[in-house]
């Protein structure tokens, strides 16, 4: 009761608020979404996401070396597929010999304690830009998940920690674990896409992987028949329960910042560790806002992080990863 309890009284200097600070934030709470392109000293920068980089394998390797250096431990992994390579099977996918197989590799070797966790979906190997195999214009479901069963044993033959479906086709995960378990692969964790809505916040990571659907009468216009509705939060809690009880070691809620009643449901309903994906849109206005300087970036930039952490992430997936980092260990 006023005055006996003046709320203030913990807010009066930097140093009183530090010492009651409820979320803490440090390079270990990031992971770093990287794009991988064919060719050799290759790096080309996203136009809708300044600063994030289509980099070849020599130049991918280099970066993680950094990143590593920063203390981030964690780094997902896509790759821009040759359109002579995608089809409708997205057989590329499980080729031990494709890009993603020897990126893997090539970071393994290079930084080994590097936790790898490469994107498990079909979009960028597929000709129709969907996540998974086309039949009578519509995505089906299972036998996409035979090919992402296929997709995630040669990830961790290649030497990924975890493998990361990103699809949300019914049944992934339950048919990843069996799958790693038959082969030996025991201690190769899933982090799986629970809650992954069909959002307009994807725009600029759909251009750096040319992965969009494709306009054509005889495919989906979109991504809704899989990914779920944005205006549902009791479904997402489904996902979320579904995937632990089918053997997912992590789950993800993704957006992040439009998200976090999301976040906050799912990590009260799991027992297992959250991970939030900050997604390209997301950056690419931060980036967008502070270019005109509405905004300043760098304390807009840790705010939301804190802000999605303190909704219950326990890995924050973000192209702000390294900026923040720096600044961090600062």
């Amino acid at each position: 009761m006023f005055p006996l309890q003046r709320n203030r009284r913990l807010r009066t200097n930097d140093s009183i608020r530090s010492l009651v600070r409820e979320t803490h934030l440090s390079p270990n709470d990031f992971m770093f979404p990287m794009f991988v392109a064919e060719g050799k000293d290759y790096k080309v920068e996203i136009p809708s996401m300044p600063g994030i980089y289509r980099r070849s394998l020599d130049l991918t390797v280099k970066e993680v070396k950094e990143l590593w250096d920063l203390g981030i431990k964690a780094v997902n992994i896509y790759v821009k597929v040759d359109d002579k390579l995608k089809d409708n099977t997205g057989k590329e996918a499980w080729n031990k010999n494709g890009l993603m197989q020897e990126t893997i590799r090539a970071i393994k070797d290079a930084v080994p304690g590097m936790i790898v966790m490469p994107d498990v979906a079909l979009d960028p190997y597929s000709i129709y830009g969907h996540d998974g195999i086309i039949e009578k214009g519509q995505v089906i479901n299972d036998a996409t998940v035979d090919a992402l069963t296929l997709m995630s044993l040669s990830h961790a033959e290649a030497g990924a920690d975890f493998v990361a479906p990103s699809d949300m086709m019914d049944g992934r995960v339950l048919a990843i674990r069996k799958a790693l378990e038959e082969n030996g692969h025991h201690n190769v964790g899933i982090m799986s896409y629970s809650a992954k809505y069909a959002s307009s916040f994807y725009g600029p990571f759909r251009e750096a992987l040319d992965s969009a659907p494709v306009d054509n009468m005889d495919v989906p216009k979109d991504k809704k028949t899989y990914q779920m509705d944005y205006a549902n939060r009791i479904e997402a809690i489904k996902e979320a329960l579904h995937d632990v009880e089918e053997g997912a070691d992590i789950v993800m809620v993704k957006p992040g910042i439009a998200y976090l009643d999301i976040v906050r449901e799912v990590k009260n309903a799991v027992n297992v560790p959250v991970s939030v994906y900050q997604v390209s849109g997301e950056y690419a206005m931060v980036k967008a806002a502070a270019e005109r300087g509405w905004l300043d970036h760098d304390k807009i930039m840790i705010e939301q992080l804190h802000c999605i952490k303190r909704a219950g992430a326990d890995i924050i997936s973000t192209y702000f990863a390294k900026e923040a980092a720096i600044i961090l260990n600062k």
